[in-house]
């Protein structure tokens, strides 16, 4: 969505790394007095970088938290935006190849077109999880009036999945499962948090949960140990990590280091409302070119191939073009 192939391109080479992976598990302790949070190894974090904003698409606005230069990657992830788009600005058409785009509205309507004739409005609260596999051309333009805001993630595919064919998965707000337990409530989109399990299938093994903590509030998510994540603030401040920690104000992105879980307090008189994301790394070779992520550089030249000439995949390029 955001790296459009009619912006500049951008090259980056990553090298792999190796971990482990572990199952999760969720403890929730509300007492403010209580520093017993059940982890044997609390995640703290490591880096904060404020997401400023910047031009993207034709005329849209981002705040860009992950894919910029100080975090181009946490591996799976590849990019996170908060987007604002008015019209007559927006998305127009553009291609995407061996990633997954997760988008979630927070505010307004945001409608897609895509060149094998899929066409769809996603609401407030609504998420449209899109498997772009081997090939994705399409378009995301303001649904209404007035600023349409959301966020977009980027998660990468293993090179086993880059090319399978495209897909969907949409959920309507109100078949987001939530989970509330002493003021904190939680919007379950990936994962599972509060005992509660998200339907969504994460080809790349992924947690996406939506917090919103009352004042005095906190929290204490468990995070499989082999797992990278971070937070997003979207609205007020907390503090993560440990009790003792500054707080964190609104978009902010917070990368958290090793651990089992996190623990999040709202000490503050507004609501704190953040995204936590996790997943399990890939640990293979990352070539991004703009929206196309391939393992290699000679993968990357067949993709740009494959656009111009509208084959394996980019078949239907030819003649689309969004209405």
């Amino acid at each position: 969505m955001r790296a459009s192939i009619y912006r500049n391109f951008l090259k980056i080479s990553y090298p792999a790394t190796t971990t482990k992976t572990s199952n999760s598990r969720i403890r929730n302790i509300m007492s403010e007095s209580d520093q017993s949070i059940g982890f044997d190894t609390p995640r703290l974090v490591t880096k904060k970088i404020l997401a400023k904003l910047q031009h993207e698409g034709d005329g849209a606005v981002v705040r860009r938290g992950i894919g910029r230069s100080e975090q181009k990657f946490l591996d799976p992830f590849l990019m996170l935006d908060d987007f604002s788009v008015s019209p007559p600005a927006g998305f127009p058409d553009h291609p995407h190849r061996g990633f997954e785009t997760v988008t979630y509205m927070l505010q307004g309507g945001i409608t897609h077109q895509d060149f094998a004739g899929r066409k769809g409005t996603i609401h407030t609260g609504d998420v449209q999880w899109m498997t772009a596999g081997r090939g994705i051309i399409h378009s995301e333009m303001p649904a209404g009036e007035g600023a349409q805001t959301g966020l977009q993630l980027w998660i990468n595919l293993s090179s086993k999945d880059k090319m399978i064919e495209p897909r969907y998965q949409e959920l309507l707000s109100d078949d987001i499962k939530r989970a509330e337990k002493d003021g904190a409530e939680v919007r379950i989109i990936a994962g599972e948090s509060m005992g509660v399990q998200s339907p969504v299938y994460t080809r790349t093994p992924t947690m996406y949960l939506d917090f919103t903590l009352k004042p005095r509030a906190q929290v204490h998510q468990n995070i499989p140990e082999s797992w990278n994540g971070f937070v997003y603030i979207i609205e007020g401040e907390g503090v993560f990590g440990k009790p003792n920690s500054s707080p964190s104000t609104a978009h902010h992105v917070l990368v958290l280091g090793p651990g089992d879980g996190l623990s999040a307090w709202n000490r503050s008189s507004k609501p704190l409302r953040f995204v936590l994301i996790a997943g399990q790394p890939i640990n293979e070779p990352v070539v991004q070119y703009g929206p196309f992520v391939m393992n290699t550089e000679a993968e990357i030249d067949q993709t740009i191939e494959d656009y111009n000439y509208s084959k394996n995949g980019f078949e239907m390029a030819r003649f689309w073009r969004s209405q």
